[in-house]
Formats: structure tokens, C-alpha cells, sequence
């Protein structure tokens, strides 16, 4: 059981759960279950996305991301990054959100303070936050289309084991 189970009579119990692997995993999924849950009520993009940078920053440790979505400002990505150089960060990962049918939807910067490459475990986490971008974006793209945002089926992201919300609230 998680922390938020309501049901569970003895909540002293939950708080050594989050030690080791097995509380890493309970947290990345308590943070996901968040995010889909935001996605699902529809909360604002930049919301949802600020959401999904924040836990793989918080998950990763000493990270700083940005997910950017198509028609942003190269402009301000420029300053985005110069500023990040002021503050002696550098470009760790610079990865594409990518819909279902290969549409680039937005990208994903993270920068940190040591020139470094992810890890084959922070890569699998960045890949877990663009497949929740992804959603996001084309859950907000498709209410802004159709007025309301109705999902016809479940269809899994490529490349990704989330599957869509079977249904809005």
C-alpha cells in the first residue's frame, strides 16, 4: 500500500516503505500516478509538464529540466541555455517528445553541474517523462481540437508500457 491509501488503519508503517529499491519504485509510481491523474482532469500543460520535470529532477538529483513545446521561441531556449552556462549547468540530455505516429511534439533539455551521460537506469527514467509529455501534449492538442478531450480507445505510446487513460473525468 502507498502512503495516499486512505483505507490502511496504521499509517506508521508507511513511512520505512520508501527506503531501498522498492520505495524508489513506490515513489516513481505515486509520482506518475499524479501526473496521469492531472493529465486525465485536464490541469493546464504547463502544469502537467512542470510536474513531470520536477519528479525526474527530484528522482535523478541535481538536474535541471525543461520540456519545450514546438512553437516556443528559440530566442528563449537561447537564454534558457545561457543561463543555465551562468550558472556553470550543462547540457546532460537534449531528447525529442515524440507522438505515436512519429510527430515531434516538444523536446526534453536537462542540464546538471558535471559533464556526464545518462546512466542506462536515468535513461530509462527520461524515456518514462517523454512518453508522460507525449500524452500530455497530445491530450491537450486533442481538447484544444474537438472542445473536449474524448479518448475511442487505448493505445499504448510507441516505444513505451503506459497505455492512454480509459477514460476522462
Amino acid at each position: 500500500m502507498d502512503e495516499y491509501d486512505s483505507r490502511s488503519p496504521d499509517k506508521s508503517q508507511k513511512h520505512g516503505s520508501h527506503c531501498g529499491s522498492d520505495g524508489k519504485i513506490q515513489y516513481l509510481l505515486i509520482a506518475e500516478e499524479r501526473i496521469l491523474h492531472s493529465i486525465s482532469t485536464r490541469a493546464p500543460l504547463p502544469e502537467v509538464l512542470n510536474s513531470i520535470c520536477g519528479a525526474l529532477d527530484s528522482e535523478m538529483g541535481n538536474m535541471a529540466s525543461l520540456i519545450s513545446l514546438p512553437g516556443d521561441e528559440a530566442a528563449d531556449l537561447a537564454i534558457i541555455a545561457s543561463s543555465a552556462a551562468l550558472f556553470g549547468l550543462r547540457i546532460f540530455c537534449s531528447v525529442n517528445v515524440v507522438a505515436e505516429d512519429g510527430e515531434v511534439l516538444g523536446s526534453l533539455e536537462m542540464y546538471c553541474c558535471a559533464p556526464r551521460s545518462p546512466s542506462g537506469r536515468e535513461f530509462q527514467l527520461i524515456e518514462r517523462a517523454t512518453c508522460l509529455a507525449a500524452i500530455a501534449i497530445e491530450r491537450h492538442r486533442q481538447a484544444g481540437n474537438h472542445g473536449t478531450c474524448c479518448l475511442h480507445e487505448n493505445r499504448p505510446v510507441q516505444g513505451c508500457v503506459l497505455e492512454w487513460p480509459v477514460s476522462a473525468n
